[in-house]
């Protein structure tokens, strides 16, 4: 059985894991046969030479205390349980009576296993065993390997979609699953489509094993898309501080940078709103608003409530809550279709808001669009040309 190294990494290679966890692989293996062939209460190591490829099982003994409770083990379920002698341990005193006066707690007795003694028998049960735990390392690689990429977006092929409106898609190695609630309404997908979606994380289920949950839905998903299309962004020198979504529907992101050269918004919607625009259609048409983050709650709160022009504002920074003086013409645009505008720049800021109306209209911007038409219209300071 020496040559199985050699077995051990070549499968290794065809299996695209590392020697490492193949070696681990067949070490658990070995014992766990070992195992099958005394009792499951006795204790096995295993030692492997790298360089002649040779391993050995040593069976082994951990001396301990007279009364610790490692020397019995519990077996068997519910009505059926009972306490058996471990083969694993053995008591101080036996030991010094049984092998030498001069062991104390901690010691360990060993002798080597030799499993080809126990011929076809051994064979089959450690080819089973190897397959079982290489089968297991292939999982942890690929757990592992798809546990760094959680919060990032990834692309697969719809494989189908059951009863339920549940999506398969298939990424790499693993299947992914994204259930309704984590789909943007209205959105339909068909087997062959390609989709893209944020890893919110890695499960191992009992009956489907290890899988990919994925959404579209999440505010993480629509903050890593304006990562890819925004390369301010993506290196850093824009931070998006944090965003909020009804997804589908609207989009409010908030954004800054240390950097005086660069314009955030500017950044964010591209050249004719190419970026931003990008990111929209990814989204089923979610209308994203973009505004600038600001350290004072009053400005961030003002800005987040956007189109809206806002009279006056009371804010409490310890009970995370903000009173909006507003006009009646304002109201409507502050509350949004159905408390939408509202809604998310709550999300937005972390703050609860509550709108006042005050008497008045909202003073128009200067060079606004209409009061430019106020302008034009009137022509009484032309009459004394024409007298």
């Amino acid at each position: 059985m020496e040559k199985i190294l050699d077995i051990i990494e070549a499968i290794a290679h065809e299996k695209s894991i590392s020697k490492e966890h193949a070696v681990e692989a067949f070490k658990d293996a070995l014992i766990n046969t070992a195992k099958k062939l005394t009792t499951p209460t006795s204790a096995f190591e295993v030692t492997i030479d790298q360089d002649t490829k040779v391993y050995t099982v040593y069976k082994t003994i951990t001396v301990v205390a007279d009364d610790d409770p490692q020397l019995m083990v519990e077996t068997g379920k519910d009505e059926h349980k009972k306490l058996i002698p471990s083969d694993g341990f053995i008591a101080l005193s036996e030991a010094k009576k049984e092998f030498d006066e001069s062991l104390e707690i901690g010691d360990k007795l060993s002798e080597e296993f030799v499993l080809e003694k126990h011929g076809r028998t051994a064979s089959a049960n450690l080819f089973r065993e190897l397959e079982y735990h290489i089968q297991r390392r292939i999982e942890q690689d690929l757990f592992e390997k798809y546990k760094e990429k959680v919060g990032s977006v990834m692309l697969g092929t719809v494989n189908r979609v059951d009863a339920e409106d549940n999506t398969y898609v298939e990424i790499g190695e693993l299947k992914g699953v994204m259930s309704l609630r984590n789909r943007i309404k209205g959105e339909h997908f068909k087997r062959g489509d390609s989709i893209k979606a944020l890893l919110r994380y890695v499960s191992v289920d009992p009956q489907f094993g290890l899988f990919l949950e994925l959404t579209r839905t999440s505010p993480k998903f629509l903050d890593a898309l304006m990562a890819s299309e925004v390369p301010e962004i993506a290196d850093g020198a824009v931070e998006i501080v944090n965003s909020a979504r009804i997804p589908g529907e609207r989009a409010k992101i908030a954004l800054k940078t240390e950097q005086t050269n660069i314009d955030p918004i500017g950044a964010a919607v591209g050249v004719k709103g190419v970026r931003i625009n990008a990111v929209s259609a990814e989204l089923n048409g979610e209308n994203i608003d973009c505004i600038e983050y600001s350290p004072i709650p009053e400005i961030y709160i003002t800005r987040a409530l956007s189109p809206a022009i806002t009279q006056g504002i009371k804010v409490d920074t310890e009970e995370k809550k903000a009173i909006v003086n507003i006009t009646a013409d304002q109201k409507a645009k502050a509350i949004g279709k159905s408390g939408i505008n509202i809604r998310l720049a709550s999300m937005l800021t972390d703050y609860t808001i509550e709108l006042n109306e005050v008497k008045g209209i909202a003073e128009r911007q200067a060079g606004s669009s209409e009061q430019e038409t106020e302008k034009t219209t009137d022509t009484t300071a032309l009459e004394d040309l024409f007298k």
